[in-house]
């Protein structure tokens, strides 16, 4: 455990943070797991900005708030390091590129249709995604469950979330809440029983680096608890929303689109856990059915580019946003582009904003339950579970690679065998040649791009 004699990380300038921060978001694929999965290995692994113990301490305290983990998992740490600009800019930059990216794609979509030569270079990236996916898998489980024959706790926990999510089809904010449960008995029945990773940190040393916010760094100053900074931001977050839906309400109408936009997505928001798969359904609902902003065949074109696109799957919203302002012509017909810009800018403002507010809100709380066994043995068992939540995520992107028509479905038909060669190349490059994720996704969108040129894919 002595890990004194390991060089310690050089302070982390805001300024190479931003330009972190900023790459994230043109590489963050694959979903939450894809997402999480990258910030691990550059910011655990990589560069030992933080801590394993503190870095999954955060993702579990995200994983339990509605709204997406992985972009709140970003805001927690950028604020971690370097105050509150520092959580803002990390999860503005974790969803912006996306942001301009999709507006671009959804006026192409909307005027002129499909590229081919794009869904080459997604072609590609899917795969490497599927590798990434696999590659954190065995990380995280390696590191936060321990070795099974001394902590056969965490396994048996994520064993059942996986099944839970599998074959039972259980939604994730319960199997996240049954984890909890279990973690806060366990906490008081057998209380050494999630200690994880113990015998697996002692017999492999050089996994315990020292970090830059390593597991007994000192909170610091700005993370302590303040009851006067809560109410500040509080009070900015009230303002953040209700500005906003007053000048949309003043200026159209509380039944106009755009203001109607800000309301349904805000209670999106608010009131569905689970991340972006928890949401996804509800969006489709009521974005479809209920206000009539898009069809079903265009919601499903928009969650296929929300999976291909950098940046949180939740983003789709964007996608709603643009195509509803479009179809709504919000700013008249003269103005169909600039109107459903807006109008994914103000989806995107709605979905975020209740982000920020929890983790700027609670991350203070959490930082002071770090060495409370009551509050992380819960925490604990839910790291476990969402080890079981990866594995699940593995199986549907492996699958969706395999069978791209039929994922999730049936697998009677023959798999795409030239994806699948894809995704061992691309695994290969993570575990063998150590290649970095940027690498990994360049190279595979290029072999993506030649293989749809030449037919062969």
């Amino acid at each position: 455990m002595n890990h004194s004699t390991a060089k310690k990380p050089s302070p982390v300038s805001f300024a190479e943070a931003f330009r972190f921060w900023l790459q994230l978001g043109f590489i963050s694929f694959g979903g939450p797991a894809g997402q999480i999965a990258i910030m691990h290995r550059e910011l655990v692994e990589k560069r030992r900005w933080v801590s394993e113990k503190r870095f999954l301490h955060a993702l579990n305290f995200c994983m339990v708030l509605p709204g997406p983990e992985a972009q709140q998992l970003a805001t927690y740490l950028g604020w971690l390091m370097h105050r509150t600009w520092g959580g803002v800019v990390a999860g503005s930059l974790f969803f912006l590129p996306s942001l301009v990216l999709l507006i671009a794609l959804s006026w192409v979509y909307m005027a002129f249709g499909e590229q081919p030569l794009v869904a080459g270079i997604f072609y590609g990236i899917k795969p490497a995604v599927a590798a990434i996916v696999l590659h954190a898998l065995h990380r995280i489980a390696t590191k936060s469950l321990g070795n099974p024959m001394f902590s056969p706790v965490p396994w048996a926990i994520t064993a059942m979330s996986f099944i839970a999510i599998w074959a039972l089809k259980l939604p994730f904010p319960l199997v996240v809440l049954s984890a909890m449960l279990t973690g806060a008995v366990l906490a008081r029945i057998a209380p050494g029983s999630l200690a994880h990773g113990k015998g697996h940190a002692s017999a492999n040393p050089a996994l315990r680096e020292t970090a830059l916010i390593d597991d007994d760094t000192p909170t610091p100053p700005h993370a302590l608890f303040s009851l006067s900074r809560l109410a500040m931001v509080l009070l900015a977050g009230a303002a953040l929303w209700l500005l906003p839906m007053a000048a949309l309400f003043l200026t159209y109408g509380w039944s106009d689109t755009l203001t109607q936009i800000g309301w349904f997505f805000t209670k999106a928001a608010l009131l569905t856990f689970g991340g972006a798969y928890a949401v996804l359904p509800y969006v489709n609902q009521m974005a479809v059915e209920h206000y009539q902003w898009l069809s079903t065949a265009q919601m499903m074109d928009g969650l296929a580019l929300g999976e291909t696109t950098p940046g949180p799957l939740i983003m789709v919203v964007a996608f709603v946003g643009f195509v509803g302002g479009w179809a709504k012509q919000v700013l008249g017909p003269e103005a169909l582009f600039l109107g459903a810009a807006v109008a994914a800018c103000v989806a995107t403002w709605f979905t975020f904003l209740p982000s920020f507010i929890f983790i700027l809100a609670g991350g203070p709380w959490v930082e002071s339950t770090r060495d409370n066994l009551k509050l992380t043995a819960p925490l604990a068992a839910v790291t476990a579970a969402v080890v079981g939540v990866i594995a699940n995520l593995a199986l549907f992107f492996i699958a969706a690679v395999a069978y791209p028509v039929s994922a999730g479905s049936g697998f009677d038909e023959k798999p795409d065998a030239v994806a699948l060669t894809l995704v061992a190349l691309a695994a290969l490059a993570l575990w063998r040649l150590k290649w970095g994720v940027i690498s990994v996704i360049a190279a595979s969108a290029a072999a993506g791009l030649a293989l749809r040129l030449l037919g062969w894919a």
